[in-house]
């Protein structure tokens, strides 16, 4: 689905007007003339919101391992670990922010593909077709409501971790001595519970998209 994506992203490339202006009727209609719809869109950016998500796993995770070297740290350069707790916290905040700005992108198309699917069933003749084009429209729906649900659920969890671990890098900001690795050892424990939740939440988030991209690929 990726390539066939980026591949069709080859054509609208050449009418760039189209993106730089926000246009999405006019996006979707480009897209449309290579064959690709907004359902095909919509399993392209669930898939690119998983993949995001799976970056800020490992980037959380780099950063908490990156706390906890300081805290075991014993003599040196305590400048050069701060330097890398904040190079982390840095990264973990990107990743984070590409993480809202994935399932953004994924709420657009579907609310746009929903509105589209529901205004078509007027067309039908035939009863028995619009029932089961209808049933699959709520279904689909259904599914992906809950989808969104755990992937904000997830990104709930980000904030949270992200402000504790801001906090700590400007208190070593301010305080580059062995006494502020101390000060801020108490509260490893809880930032790794929280870590490991955010992560779990993730590995739901991760595992429902593909449960729903799975779906979508068989309908």
């Amino acid at each position: 689905m990726l390539f066939k994506i980026k591949h069709a992203l080859q054509f609208v490339a050449l009418s760039g007007a189209l993106l730089a202006g926000g246009c999405s009727t006019a996006y979707y209609a480009a897209m449309e003339k290579v064959g690709v719809h907004k359902r095909d869109i919509l399993i392209d950016r669930v898939e690119e919101a998983r993949d995001a998500q799976a970056v800020s796993q490992q980037e959380f995770k780099d950063a908490l391992d990156q706390l906890s070297q300081l805290i075991n740290f014993h003599g040196g350069n305590v400048q050069d670990k701060y330097e890398a707790l904040q190079a982390q916290y840095e990264d973990s905040k990107k990743a984070a922010d590409e993480v809202t700005a994935r399932i953004n992108k994924v709420e657009l198309v579907a609310f746009d593909l929903f509105d589209e699917w529901e205004a078509e069933l007027s067309q039908y003749q035939n009863k028995k077709l619009k029932t089961d084009s209808k049933k699959k429209l709520l279904d689909t729906k259904r599914q992906f409501d809950a989808l969104v649900k755990v992937m904000r659920r997830a990104e709930s969890k980000m904030p949270p971790v992200l402000r504790v671990l801001n906090d700590n890098v400007l208190y070593l900001k301010h305080n580059l001595n062995a006494k502020a690795v101390g000060a801020i050892q108490g509260e490893f424990g809880v930032l790794q519970q929280d870590v490991n939740n955010l992560l779990a939440e993730m590995n739901r988030a991760i595992a429902d998209s593909n449960q729903f991209i799975a779906t979508m690929n068989q309908n």
